[in-house]
């Protein structure tokens, strides 16, 4: 008979967690025995997600966090260090969508947050944790990108550019930790699914013509569970 706990004894960090991808993504890694730390902005929303978590046997603590605050991921780091030792999944699901638009049309202050949120944020987790997950015998980073970022299209510069260095920064740690320690990464490119960014950015699309975010999350959960190669690339059909 198989393990349907094999996350048991393994902490798991999961970023946009109140919502969408994230919010599916923690519920089912919590579903397979992990303790799964919830962050996002809104406590409300990471309350309801953590009561379906406990709902269904798991364990979750959430940790509301704003990752345009330049001091958040060091205090988040700070506070989870100070409790846990190791960290063994990192799913780094959060993003910003900036207003879609020619390049020449493109708002400073908004191409400003989905650099901070995107990319920066993103360098700034995988900084403050990156001690933890080498500590792990088995230590997972996942990265939710868009296809966008590999294949420019017109008024998706904003988001697409900070995709493209989102996906860089992560295929170079992936390269770095290679050799030195246990870290394995890997990009998935949910596709198109029926989130609150893919309504803003079609809102014309029928969403129930598109696959739920549980989709998106099993297939996250399995890949964890398994032995994928570092630097590991897909897109979910």
């Amino acid at each position: 008979m198989g393990n349907d706990k094999p996350f048991d004894g393994q902490l798991a960090l999961v970023t946009g967690a109140s919502k969408g991808i994230g919010a599916a993504t923690a519920k089912a890694l919590a579903a397979k025995g992990a303790h799964v730390i919830l962050t996002a902005r809104t406590d409300s929303a990471l309350e309801a997600v953590e009561d379906e978590i406990h709902a269904a046997g798991g364990s979750a603590t959430i940790a509301p966090l704003d990752l345009s605050d330049k001091d958040g991921v060091a205090r988040l780091s700070a506070a989870i260090s100070g409790r846990w030792d190791t960290l063994d999944m990192l799913v780094i699901s959060a993003a910003y969508l900036p207003a879609l638009g020619p390049v020449t049309q493109i708002d400073p202050k908004d191409f400003n947050k989905a650099i901070t949120i995107n990319l920066l944020a993103t360098q700034a987790l995988l900084a403050a944790f990156d001690p933890m997950l080498k500590r792990s015998e088995n230590a997972r980073v996942v990265g939710l990108t868009s296809s966008v970022g590999s294949d420019p299209r017109p008024f998706w510069s904003a988001y697409a550019s900070t995709k493209a260095a989102f996906d860089n920064v992560l295929q170079s740690y992936a390269q770095e930790v290679a050799r030195i320690g246990n870290i394995r990464v890997a990009i998935v490119d949910p596709g198109a699914t029926r989130t609150d960014m893919r309504e803003k950015a079609f809102p014309g699309e029928d969403p129930q013509t598109l696959k739920t975010p549980d989709v998106v999350a099993d297939r996250i959960a399995s890949l964890m569970a398994g032995d994928f190669v570092t630097g590991h690339r897909e897109r979910v059909g």
